[in-house]
Order: C-alpha cells, then sequence, then structure tokens
C-alpha cells in the first residue's frame, strides 16, 4: 500500500510569531537573530531576501545588505510557546506525527482517504491552524518525506501542494539540485562541477556514477532525486548528545573567565541530565580561536551525571586542549553516549550530604528556574540556560542556522 506523507512548515516562523505580537513589523523587513557584529541571523521576512538575506547568515552582513531592516533579538521561550499550540492542534487531529524541528512537522496519513480524502483533511487542518493560532503555514502532500518537504518548500509561502502518486518524478525533475534536502553548499558545488544543475540530470545518471563521486551520500541524493525514500514518521526523538556553546562579542584570553563558563555549562548540563534520568559516558571540550581554527578534545568516563565529577573533567580537558595562548572565539561542551538511568553513588567518593545538597539544589531550580542556584565560579555566566526540557522527546527550541 502506498503511503501518504504531510509535511508541514510554518512560513518563516520567528517573523510571524514576532508580527503576531506587533503588528507594526507586517509587511515590514525583518531580521530575528543576535544583535551583535558576531550575531547570526535566524530567521528573515520575504521582504529581506530580495536583498541577497538568508537566515545563517552573519546579522553584520544582513545588515549591510538590507539597512532598513528592523533587527529583533527573539525569544526561545515565545516560540516555543507558539509551536506547542500548532503541535498540541496537529497531536488532536492525526494519528501520527513527527515534529522534526520547532516550525516543521510530518504526518503519516495512510489509509485515511477511505474516511476523508487526504488533501481535503490536509487542508482543513491547515486551515484551523492559520484560525487558532494566527500562523502562515504551507504543506506538501505526498507518497514519502522528502517530496513532500519539496513540495512544501514550493508551495510557500502560505500555500499547499499535492504530488499525485507516480508523478514524484515529473515533479522533481526541472528544479534546482539544490532544493534536494541533503544537499548543501559544498555537496552543490562538487555537483555543479560535474555539470549538473537540474535534479532531471540525476535522475538521468547511473545511480552508481554517484556513489563513485559522492559514495554513500552520492545514492541517498540520487533516491532522493528520484523521488526514493522509505523513512518513517518517527513520533518520539531519543536525544543522544546535549550541549552547549557560546560565541563572544569580543575575543578573550582571560582563561579564569573561560573556565568559569565552562563550570556553567558543565553545571547546568549536568542538571538536564538528572532531570531527564539521563547519564553520560563521553564529555567533549570545543574551542575555536580568533583565526577560525576549531579543536575538540573528548574523553570516555563511567556513566555519571554528577558535578563533582564532570566539572573537573572538563576544566582538565579544556587544560590541556588550551594550550595556543592565542584569543578565544568560542567555546562548548557537549556530553555524550547517554543513556537512561540515576546517578549511582560512588562508594568512596559520595556522602549523604552532597547527594541531598544535588536533590536540594535540583528542587529550587525545578521551581524557581535554572541560574537561580550556581557555584560562585559560575556567577559570571549567568545568560546560560535552556528554559526547556531537552529530554521532553522534541526538537530544540533554537534552530540550527539552516537556509530557508
Amino acid at each position: 500500500m502506498s503511503r501518504t506523507i504531510l509535511h508541514l512548515d510554518l512560513d518563516t516562523f520567528y517573523v510571524s510569531v514576532e508580527r503576531l505580537i506587533d503588528s507594526r513589523l507586517k509587511k515590514r523587513p525583518l531580521l530575528v537573530g543576535g544583535t551583535s557584529d558576531r550575531g547570526v541571523v535566524a530567521a528573515c521576512s520575504y521582504e529581506t531576501r530580495a536583498f541577497g538575506v538568508h537566515s545563517g547568515m552573519p546579522m553584520k552582513m544582513a545588515k549591510q545588505l538590507c539597512p532598513e531592516a528592523v533587527v529583533i533579538r527573539g525569544n526561545a521561550g515565545v516560540y516555543s510557546k507558539h509551536s506547542d499550540m500548532v503541535t498540541d492542534i496537529i497531536k488532536e487531529q492525526v494519528p501520527l506525527f513527527e515534529k522534526s524541528s520547532i516550525d516543521e512537522f510530518y504526518a503519516d496519513l495512510s489509509g485515511m482517504d477511505r474516511f476523508f480524502g487526504c488533501y481535503k483533511y490536509a487542508s482543513e487542518l491547515r486551515h484551523t491552524i492559520i484560525k487558532e493560532t494566527g500562523l502562515p503555514i504551507s504543506f506538501g502532500l505526498s507518497v514519502n518525506k522528502v517530496v513532500s518537504k519539496v513540495a512544501t518548500n514550493e508551495a510557500k509561502p502560505n500555500n499547499q501542494l499535492k504530488i499525485d502518486y507516480g508523478f514524484e518524478k515529473p515533479f522533481l525533475a526541472p528544479l534546482s539540485i539544490r532544493k534536494i534536502p541533503m544537499v548543501g553548499d559544498k555537496t552543490y558545488q562538487t555537483l555543479r562541477n560535474l555539470g549538473l544543475k537540474q535534479v532531471k540530470t540525476i535522475q538521468e545518471m547511473p545511480r552508481d556514477m554517484m556513489h563513485s563521486v559522492l559514495g554513500m551520500n552520492g545514492v541517498t541524493i540520487w533516491d532522493r532525486a528520484n523521488g526514493i525514500d522509505t523513512s518513517p514518521v518517527i513520533p518520539f526523538n531519543e536525544r543522544k548528545s546535549i550541549s552547549t556553546e557560546r560565541t563572544f562579542d569580543k575575543d578573550t584570553i582571560d582563561v579564569a573567565k573561560l573556565r568559569g563558563i565552562l563550570t556553567a555549562m558543565t553545571e547546568n548540563l549536568a542538571f538536564q541530565l538528572r532531570r531527564g534520568n539521563k547519564l553520560t559516558a563521553c564529555v567533549a571540550v570545543k574551542v575555536r580561536y580568533s583565526d577560525f581554527n576549531t579543536y575538540t578534545k573528548q574523553l570516555r568516563i563511567p556513566y555519571t551525571s554528577a558535578d563533582h565529577v564532570l566539572i573537573p573533567t572538563i576544566l582538565d580537558l579544556f587544560d590541556k586542549l588550551y594550550n595556543r595562548r592565542l584569543l578565544v572565539r568560542l567555546i562548548g561542551v557537549r556530553f555524550s553516549h547517554l543513556v537512561g538511568g540515576n546517578y549511582q553513588i560512588d562508594l568512596f567518593d559520595d556522602t549523604q550530604e552532597r547527594l541531598n545538597l544535588y536533590h536540594a539544589m535540583d528542587k529550587i531550580r525545578e521551581r524557581f528556574g535554572e541560574r537561580s542556584v550556581l557555584r560562585a565560579a559560575a556567577m559570571d555566566a549567568r545568560t546560560i540556560g535552556r528554559m526547556y526540557n531537552p529530554f521532553n522527546g522534541q526538537p530544540p527550541p533554537v534552530l540550527a542556522h539552516r537556509k530557508q
């Protein structure tokens, strides 16, 4: 039986939410993201795109291209709230859905044609979301996730498109190869160097040729260009890692400041682990210098979620990694190899007082906020916090800087 997969995408989500809050921003060029010179555009309105602005671009460059644009820092909590409103509507209406990002959803409507008519049902769902939230949303409907996603992008802004069964290849053929999901800037340049411009050319190529050029990624791209995709709609996303990083407005060589921020990051991530009943077995530190060279160092450790184990480990990794004595542009911490479970008491190092302290601190954070109690060494890094549970099965509220 052929599947029926719906892809929903909230159009310029951050921009739409800001305009919903402040109607004076409607039809004005709008940029959402970091407001400093080192900030990045998280979202931009359609008005700015005529100037060559796109998400993921440095904010400084975006303001040069479009000087009249209104720049807003944005609020992850507000965006999460509006995303949850849309999620609740979809959850009530469809039998199986996947929230792939804060503004993107997949739904499996397979078998519903005999009762409703999938396209009609999807249209009614879209109009319900627009009516109840005031946010513009587009959708694509086809037999798989890839074609539906491409169809949504072709339908934008604020529209809908259905690709009937058997018409996947003709629909994709005239499009640019850049429209294929998974084709980034480097892959696009590689394909263009081969003389490829339209998806149709990839469709006409032997599958083995794409494999010889790009390996298994080439095979995946060939399948997607031919409208082949068997990936299922996954209702829950289990996180395999958790991380945080900070880019400084001004490069620094203040080691005490760097160690304090790393302490705050580790303390916050350890709290997230305990809140989600998770343990980590691999920790990593990331340092990017002012010359943009980036280095990481990781270490396997026994499963833990305890501050007194993780903080010294992270600081020791940083001391081993930071040996160039150059100005630092960015630092970050990452925990991976996550498993479910509670912290195991160490027979020799742990005391009941320490365990009670963790329990009390976590209760205070749950009630009054993640930065309500913290170590003295982390006092200069009060802005480090998440404002959401990373283990709730949903994607992070702040998107990676993907081009829209």
